[in-house]
């Protein structure tokens, strides 16, 4: 099970290379162009692709550490490498969302700005498409390998489509006597990239605070009572290494039952949490009831 983990592992860098392509080409067009046709909508979505640039090298980095094995001072492995390289994205994006804002909101009160260049729409448009056809390849990329570092990834690009069609239509409106839109939708674009950015900070901090869903454990605390031997459940707690989960439970058994009897209601509980239900590792203490 832990080779096919470390496995999947590899086959997700796939997604993070390729957002990091797609990101590159895309970010240096939209600059080029977003100061040539004077559209801060554009600079924007622009500055918004770099985020993603770093996002997506720190999801990688974090993919590439994560594969390295238990050693002196890692006892637990390196799971966790690609949820703190998360969080240092978060940090970077947040800044520059910030940046984006502070210049938008600059441009919005000086005034007299005049419509960017209609090619600016057109970039806006390619970019969305491109962005989707991204999206469509690493969801299913995180469905085939039930990893959440290339799911969030997925939904990174598209979110990012979505604000490239906001900035089109913001580019477009600012065609109809409107320049003020084009400033606007900056605006938004940099409330976005800040609100990115937040997200992956609380749930990367969740988890490196060995936060876990609680109707998983609920979920959990079902199927563990319902095993043959459990007469009930005294704790039961989990926590999250990358994307593996591992629980710990203490059970309630007859009392009447001598230790292998006892041990073998044990490896009932752990065969079925980690063969049913994926969870990476349980660790499983009886106690008489």
């Amino acid at each position: 099970m832990e080779e096919q983990k470390y496995k999947d592992l590899r086959i997700g860098e796939r997604g993070a290379i390729i957002s990091i392509v797609a990101y590159i080409c895309l970010s240096f067009i939209k600059l080029v162009v977003g100061y040539m046709s004077d559209s801060s909508a554009l600079k924007a979505d622009g500055l918004n692709n770099t985020t993603d640039i770093i996002a997506s090298i720190a999801v990688l980095v974090g993919l590439r550490l994560a594969q390295r094995p238990p050693d002196k001072d890692h006892g637990y492995g390196h799971w966790k490498s690609e949820t703190i390289a998360s969080m240092i994205a978060s940090f970077i994006m947040v800044a520059v969302g910030i940046q984006v804002l502070v210049d938008a909101v600059t441009s919005l009160l000086e005034g007299g700005k005049e419509s960017p260049d209609i090619i600016a729409t057109y970039v806006g448009m390619f970019s969305a498409i491109a962005m989707y056809f991204v999206y469509r390849y690493n969801k299913k990329l995180a469905n085939k390998i039930n990893s959440k570092a290339v799911m969030a990834a997925a939904k990174d690009n598209i979110s990012d489509a979505w604000v490239s069609i906001g900035t089109a239509i913001g580019i477009f409106g600012s065609q109809l006597n409107m320049p003020w839109l084009d400033t606007l939708t900056a605006t938004i674009v940099g409330l976005l990239i800040c609100k990115t950015g937040w997200d992956i900070f609380r749930q990367a901090s969740h988890e490196l605070s060995d936060g876990f869903d609680e109707n998983k454990i609920q979920l959990y605390r079902d199927v563990i009572n319902n095993v043959n031997g459990v007469k009930g459940i005294k704790e039961i707690k989990g926590r999250n290494y990358g994307n593996n989960e591992v629980l710990d439970v203490v059970v309630l058994v007859n009392s009447t039952l001598n230790i292998k009897e006892a041990h073998d209601i044990a490896t009932r509980v752990e065969n079925i949490m980690m063969d049913d239900y994926g969870v990476y590792e349980v660790h499983v203490h009886v106690e008489p009831n």
